[in-house]
């Protein structure tokens, strides 16, 4: 069974840091290129970022270039997602999955606040 459990998300003041992870399970996680998506309340998915199997190569939607930096250890089995300086008004929920495939998890918050 395939299970991705994101996790590392909260509250992070405007031009703070936050870096969230990926559990993956139940498949070659070393095998798929992976990506992360965020999606708002009542709204439809972002794709935010995408990985290569070795993680060498990536890919950044422009809304986040410069600022997030996706990675992985096919060791572990984890994929990242390192946020800098995130926006207030981003959308909340974050989300990996496989690339191509829909989310499998129950996502990991991110509320930027002062």
């Amino acid at each position: 069974e395939v299970q991705l459990v994101e996790s590392g998300g909260g509250l992070v003041q405007p031009g703070g840091s936050l870096r969230l992870s990926c559990a993956a399970s139940g498949f070659t996680f070393r095998s798929y290129q992976m990506r992360w998506v965020r999606q708002a309340p009542g709204k439809g998915p972002e794709w935010v970022s995408s990985i290569s199997t070795g993680g060498g190569i990536t890919y950044y939607a422009d809304s986040v270039k410069g600022r997030f930096t996706i990675s992985r250890d096919n060791a572990k089995n984890t994929l990242y997602l390192q946020m800098n300086s995130p926006k207030p008004g981003d959308p909340a929920g974050n989300y990996c999955a496989t690339d191509p495939g829909a989310p499998q998890g129950k996502g990991t918050q991110v509320t930027v606040s002062r």
